[in-house]
């Protein structure tokens, strides 16, 4: 049996150091909004594949993209305050471990895995 696979281009892979020393950035299509309980909300689009967009074209949906809402907890929070497009990375951990007192390890766990998710979602980019 033949499988048809579209072929993936290969990612330059960085270093843990290198990732560690970008700096992560916000989109500019984002709308972030403080809630009353001082936590944030961010607004953020959400693309459709080609395929799915023409679909919904020819099914009599838009082409606009769908806003969806993320609510951070208090810790997302204090993260995202300290995502300023200047901070690498490292000094954000760093930051985060000493306002949490938490032990080095966990607080980069913990922010990196939030910072990827965040990627992921086209949230942030890191220069």
């Amino acid at each position: 049996m033949i499988r048809w696979r579209k072929k993936t281009e290969e990612r330059p892979s960085m270093t843990r150091a290198e990732a560690l020393g970008c700096r992560p950035v916000r989109s500019g299509e984002i709308t972030e909004e403080v809630l009353a309980s001082g936590l944030v909300r961010i607004t953020y689009p959400v693309r459709m594949r080609p395929l799915l967009a023409s679909l919904a074209r020819r099914f009599g949906g838009s082409d606009r993209p769908v806003m969806r809402k993320l609510e951070l907890d208090t810790l997302g929070t204090a993260v995202w305050h300290l995502i300023d497009g200047q901070r690498p990375v490292e000094q954000i951990v760093r930051a985060f471990a000493k306002m949490y007192t938490l032990q080095p390890k966990e607080a980069d766990l913990s922010v990196t895995a939030f910072i990827r998710e965040l990627g992921r979602r086209g949230i942030i980019g890191l220069k």
